[in-house]
């Protein structure tokens, strides 16, 4: 039987693989590649880098695909059927990949950034690609260092504070209000600065974008002061690179640990 891994790859540093990610992708005959188009190469060159580093050079084979577009216009109640259209979309292009280039004794990977657990849509995509009885396969899943786990290590915090919860969430939830009960917020997926709408409260932030990666920008502070600034930076970068990934600690009260 066809067998999947699905690897946890972290933010882009080849250093933060675990030893099960570089044994996993050693074992692994083929490699799946969604790209995104040019403006977006540079994340194929990272998996390739990844490869280079950590895999011999002529053990295996790397199948990309262009990755579907979402409607990112959709929004309101037309936003869970937009991406639910567009996993189907990733689910029909996982299945043909894995169907005519993958042979039945052999091994295929995904890499996902950071962890296939948080905030990533393989695994829910693999278990559509089962459901629909086209292609038979097992597959099995290696955690990986996210983006949250970089993020503090680098800014040389914790992610919660004593005998205190923290809550991952998005900015499309936190554009809703800061959560309850919670005084430490992670924000992923927010393409839109939703902190600055917090810019008048007593609020610690640490930033970071490209975690992991050469290009990787950090900055942190009260959040009135270092709103402008991150700001600024997350336009810079935006203009050089033409696409930015970043994710954000909120840090409510930081001096009442």
């Amino acid at each position: 039987m066809r067998k999947i891994h699905v690897i946890g790859i972290g933010a882009g540093d080849p250093e933060q693989l675990t030893l099960q990610a570089v044994r996993a992708l050693r074992d692994t005959d083929v490699f799946f590649v969604l790209g995104k188009g040019e403006v977006k190469a540079d994340l194929v060159q990272l998996r390739r880098d990844l490869l280079d580093t950590h895999v011999p050079q002529g053990t295996y084979r790397l199948v990309e695909a262009r990755d579907p577009e979402r409607d990112r216009a959709a929004g309101g109640s037309a936003y869970s059927p937009a991406v639910g259209d567009w996993r189907s979309a990733r689910a029909g292009i996982y299945e043909r990949l894995i169907a005519e280039e993958l042979g039945p004794d052999e091994r295929g990977a995904f890499l996902v950034w950071g962890d296939p657990s948080l905030y990533d849509s393989t695994l829910g995509i693999l278990e559509e690609v089962l459901a629909r009885g086209a292609v038979d396969f097992s597959y099995d899943v290696v955690p990986g260092i996210s983006s949250v786990s970089s993020l503090v290590a680098r800014h040389r915090t914790g992610l919660n504070r004593v005998a205190r919860p923290v809550q991952i969430t998005t900015g499309r939830r936190l554009a809703e209000g800061f959560p309850e009960g919670v005084d430490d917020v992670v924000v992923m997926l927010d393409a839109h600065q939703t902190f600055r709408r917090y810019a008048d409260q007593d609020i610690h932030i640490y930033w970071g974008a490209y975690l992991g990666t050469p290009d990787e920008v950090l900055d942190s502070g009260p959040i009135a002061e270092a709103a402008p600034r991150i700001e600024r930076l997350r336009a810079e970068a935006r203009a050089r690179k033409g696409w930015i990934m970043d994710t954000y600690l909120l840090r409510r009260n930081p001096r009442q640990d």
